[in-house]
């Protein structure tokens, strides 16, 4: 395990990617070892700077010490005695004794102090540091083409009872479960009837409310979670667009449209916002989401070396990408259509900040409450509006942040450029041929990036399902940004 720490505290790559590298680059491990290193690491990266400031006092490799804090923490002390020395066994039962309530609250939780000052300022700081600080549980989404959510809890109960599967209190598709289970095996997850999803994710369909038959575009699809359940929403009609600059992660997601059974998803790899088949949707989208790239902090239970990965200066890089994704997605809303956008960031310059300015330039779009949107369909969830913002230690989620804007209808005030890219000839005689044209000359570039992919995530699957702490997290946008 010291090695491992040693490597991922480089902060060359993210912390499960560095980990399953790791491991696979250590077979003979068994599945209770590579369990056990997995969620050690995990303990370590959460709670790196209390951790660090008791090493201080100890001898040796300082990631030694650490990863002797996190076996503690995971193990127990008694597992570790064979393997320590004096000083070190001394040293253990000395730091181990020290009061929590005496350190500062950065400490204590362990966050950086620019972020310890963006959540002091918050309702309940205590109460959300401990919460991000605390493993998350696992949680599952029904495939609403495939299945009902209440037979599906069924039979997992009968199936996997020992990881306790109960329906989520406010997503009518979710349902959570403890533990680790190694979901990818299941004939269920293989046959696309559930996938991994966290409930305030699911939730942000609620808030697109997609229809059938509609035109919807996902501007930032990633790994494609919440383009399958708009996909299920829409009963497999109408057009839904999936993009990403990235070619690798809509490769990784192609396997998941296939199993979920959707024909209507068409995933696009763009250059960038302003790529010129964003232009040619200008006006023609009734729905579209926006699922920002972001500094990732409300998924901190999930993970931790995130808060370690930024800094104030990336977070100003971000606003200023958030903008203009902002900005480039709007273009594509009819005059009546909606457009939602999502972070899954508790910090206000990410969130309402990014609102507001969107708000004042456009004054072609209105505010919609989307806490009121959510309340009708989710009669436990209470929420102030008129934006959502849920929290860990308030709604048993990660952190997300969103609003909806709702585009004026026809008479109100526009922008003559998007006037001109609406009317345009070429976009208007046949949308949609000249993006499939554009996908397929595409085509050989993103299937040789998906065979890459697709081989490469054969050999971890078995790894990560096992023996990463946080397995089943969909990937944030924080790690890699997404769109554009």
């Amino acid at each position: 395990m010291q090695r491992v720490l040693g490597e991922i505290l480089q902060w060359t790559y993210p912390a499960d990617s560095a980990l399953s590298h790791w491991l696979r680059h250590h077979p003979n491990l068994g599945a209770r070892d590579r369990s056990e290193v997995a969620e050690a690491v995990y303990d370590v990266l959460r709670h790196l700077r209390r951790y660090r400031q008791f090493g201080e006092s100890g001898v040796g490799p300082a990631s030694r010490r650490l990863a002797i804090l996190g076996l503690n923490a995971t193990l127990g002390a008694q597992a570790l005695e064979e393997g320590l020395d004096a000083g070190e066994a001394e040293w253990l039962k000395r730091v181990s004794q020290i009061d929590l309530a005496t350190l500062p609250r950065a400490v204590r939780g362990s966050i950086p102090d620019w972020l310890d000052e963006r959540l002091s300022v918050m309702e309940s700081p205590e109460t959300l540091v401990e919460a991000l600080n605390r493993q998350a549980s696992l949680d599952l989404r029904v495939n609403p083409l495939k299945a009902e959510r209440d037979a599906m809890l069924t039979e997992l109960q009968q199936s996997a009872g020992r990881y306790e599967p109960v329906a989520m209190p406010f997503s009518p598709w979710g349902i959570r479960m403890e533990g680790r289970p190694a979901i990818n095996r299941w004939p269920q997850f293989e046959n696309g009837s559930i996938e991994v999803q966290d409930e305030g994710s699911q939730l942000l369909a609620l808030l697109v409310a997609p229809r059938r038959g509609e035109m919807i575009i996902d501007f930032c699809a990633g790994a494609g979670g919440k383009t399958l359940l708009l996909g299920a929403l829409m009963r497999s009609t109408g057009r839904l667009y999936a993009f990403d600059v990235s070619a690798a992660r809509l490769a990784r997601a192609k396997p998941r449209f296939a199993r979920s059974g959707l024909s209507n998803v068409v995933p696009v790899v763009i250059d960038s916002e302003n790529d010129a088949r964003v232009k040619r949707l200008a006006g023609k989208a009734q729905r579209v989401l926006v699922d920002a790239p972001c500094s990732g902090i409300g998924t901190l239970r999930r993970n931790p070396d995130l808060k370690w990965r930024q800094h104030p200066e990336s977070l100003a890089e971000l606003g200023r990408l958030q903008e203009r994704i902002l900005n480039s997605a709007s273009r594509c809303v009819a005059p009546g259509g909606r457009l939602v956008y999502a972070t899954c960031s508790l910090l206000a310059e990410e969130n309402e900040v990014q609102a507001e300015r969107f708000l004042a330039s456009h004054p072609d779009f209105e505010r919609v409450d989307a806490a009121e949107i959510l309340a009708a369909r989710c009669e436990n969830l209470n929420l102030e509006g008129p934006y959502v913002q849920l929290r860990p230690d308030l709604h048993g989620t990660d952190g997300f942040f969103a609003a909806v804007f709702e585009r004026k209808k026809k008479g109100a005030a526009t922008d003559a450029t998007e006037a001109a890219e609406v009317t345009d000839a070429d976009a208007d005689a046949d949308i949609d041929a000249d993006i499939d044209a554009d996908v397929q000359a595409d085509a050989p570039e993103r299937d040789e990036v998906q065979v890459e992919t697709q081989a490469a995530t054969a050999e971890v699957d078995a790894a990560e399902a096992e023996a990463e702490a946080e397995a089943g997290t969909e990937a944030t946008p924080a790690k890699e940004a997404k769109p554009a």
